[in-house]
């Protein structure tokens, strides 16, 4: 191994295991994430004046968790690994042997969202906007799960912060799951937390996220190692650049809107 660049911790992904169950550092992160955002939810809630309550919160994010859960898997196998899918459509429930995607889980939690608004019978973006401040956390902790387990590894590269996962070749790469935390997680959540410190026009938050979230992942993207199932280095835009620039697209058309709609009421 080479001394000159860091050596992967050597994390143990499962925390403990009782029999055939057993608990993934993966699975822990995810529920961190649903943790905080359930605490801060509820917070934001008893602070509204009444235009929240903690059970509407409670249903919203109950809605939001399995949105989350089905639209990233079934986002993953179609976006990544439908080639499996179709040799073997029982590979959709088999989670353990794949991974989660985060814009079929998006697309999950704008339909819970949906659902939602309706039985509350209240605007979607004003859901929406509820929501958006409340998820990089959760993606941060997500990634922190990948670095534990060791996988979504970045290119080869030989920056002095490169690190040796077992997983890649232990060849030097960059640590983009860390990158991925960082803006993707602490960064977005920073952004859209101050942004809503003041009233801002309705749809305005969660055009902020989508263009905030496009625009970090499609510069981490860069650093990431491409996934060999959808796409060769000759690419010039990866799969994530793709699904993500429509995110940025839309975030601007969103925030433009909601702004113009502000200047003529």
């Amino acid at each position: 191994m080479n001394e000159k660049f860091l050596a992967f911790p050597n994390f143990d992904p499962i925390v403990f295991s009782i029999g055939p169950i057993s608990l993934h550092w993966y699975g822990v992160m995810y529920l961190l994430g649903f943790g905080f955002a359930y605490w801060l939810g509820t917070k934001r809630a008893k602070s509204s004046n009444g235009v929240w309550t903690t059970e509407q919160v409670d249903q919203l994010l109950f809605n939001g968790f399995w949105g989350v859960i089905l639209g990233g898997r079934i986002g993953d196998v179609f976006f990544y690994s439908f080639d499996y899918f179709l040799q073997d459509p029982l590979y959709l429930f088999r989670i353990w042997e794949g991974g989660m995607s985060f814009h079929g889980g998006l697309i999950g939690v704008i339909i819970m969202m949906i659902f939602t608004s309706y039985r509350q019978k209240r605007s979607f973006w004003q859901t929406a906007d509820f929501v958006a401040p409340l998820i990089p956390f959760g993606l941060g902790m997500g990634r922190i799960g990948n670095f534990i387990n060791g996988e979504l590894w970045g290119r080869v590269t030989d920056v002095p912060w490169a690190m040796m996962f077992p997983s890649g070749g232990y060849l030097p790469r960059h640590p983009s799951q860390i990158y991925e935390a960082v803006l993707e997680g602490l960064v977005l959540f920073i952004i859209l937390n101050w942004f809503i410190r003041k009233p801002r026009p309705m749809g305005s938050v969660s055009g902020l996220f989508l263009l905030g979230y496009g625009i970090f992942r499609f510069i981490v993207e860069y650093f990431r190692e491409i996934d060999p199932n959808v796409n060769t280095p000759d690419d010039l835009i990866t799969r994530g650049q793709l699904l993500s620039l429509p995110m940025v697209v839309v975030g601007l058309i969103i925030l433009v809107i909601a702004y113009r709609k502000k200047r003529m009421s």
